[in-house]
């Protein structure tokens, strides 16, 4: 395989972890685990024992552009071999049986790799073959298990899909993105002060319009109308818009003589 130049320019991220396919089946499966590495910022691949050979030009085409780390994958013989250079290896295991070892989700096995890896050592994530994953030779190579909580009643993942969850918690252990946030494009949310701003504008056409002459009523309808815009992020623009509203409304209001009454003259 060749480097293609329409490829994203991935590279290692390091500390990170190795990810070792355990005699995977079928190349367009193992393209499609690089694609869901480079989501993660993953970028080590090795590939234990592939049952077609390796390379295969069908990975690639599944790769999405992701094919640095395909061509950065080293192939083993063996588990061991795969693993010889590694200080910690964690084993995806859906139904871990007669196994005494730590089991953790994925969330929590992607901050221990993180941990450890601040520490400088090297560590691995076990995946195995697509039909019935990892077996207890293979799982005895693991300090640790990871399975991933999931609808019991269904808890089928192909290979890339086991993999993403895995990179894609890798991921969010370090990300800084807000949980929330507000896009307001080109304009800003609105501070308190504009906001009253607005809001002195509005109430005072409400009451010059009449909508709140009921006296009794007015003090609970202006907090109405105060929650209604205090809950939410408003921004400039939204307010300049209702301001322009406002002064229009206000401009086309019919004056005393204009409310049907004849006219004499």
């Amino acid at each position: 395989m060749t480097a293609r130049d329409e490829g994203a320019d991935l590279r290692p991220i390091d500390p990170s972890p190795v990810v070792i396919l355990i005699r995977p089946q079928l190349a367009e499966n193992i393209g499609s685990v690089a694609r869901a590495m480079g989501n993660g910022g993953l970028f080590h691949l090795r590939l234990v024992a592939p049952r077609d050979g390796w390379p295969q030009d069908r990975a690639m085409r599944t790769a999405s552009g992701a094919y640095r780390i395909l061509e950065a994958a080293t192939v083993h013989e063996t588990v061991a071999d795969a693993v010889a250079d590694l200080h910690r290896v964690f084993a995806t295991c859906p139904r871990p049986r007669h196994i005494v070892k730590p089991l953790l989700t994925a969330r929590g096995a992607a901050a221990e790799l993180r941990a450890i890896g601040n520490r400088g050592l090297r560590m691995g994530l076990l995946f195995g073959p697509e039909r019935a994953g990892l077996d207890n030779d293979d799982i005895a190579h693991a300090d640790s298990l990871i399975r991933y909580p999931l609808n019991p009643a269904f808890m089928s993942l192909n290979l890339a899909q086991a993999v993403m969850v895995m990179a894609h918690e890798w991921w969010m252990a370090c990300d800084a993105t807000p949980a929330r946030d507000m896009i307001t494009h080109k304009t800003h949310v609105a501070t308190k002060g504009e906001l009253e701003n607005f809001l002195t504008h509005l109430i005072a056409e409400c009451d010059a319009s009449g909508f709140l002459r009921n006296a009794p009523k007015r003090p609970g309808m202006v907090r109405n109308i105060r929650h209604f815009f205090q809950r939410g992020e408003v921004t400039e623009q939204e307010l300049r818009t209702l301001h322009g509203i406002i002064t229009e409304l206000a401009h086309g209001r019919p004056g005393p003589r204009d409310h049907g009454a004849p006219e004499h003259g």
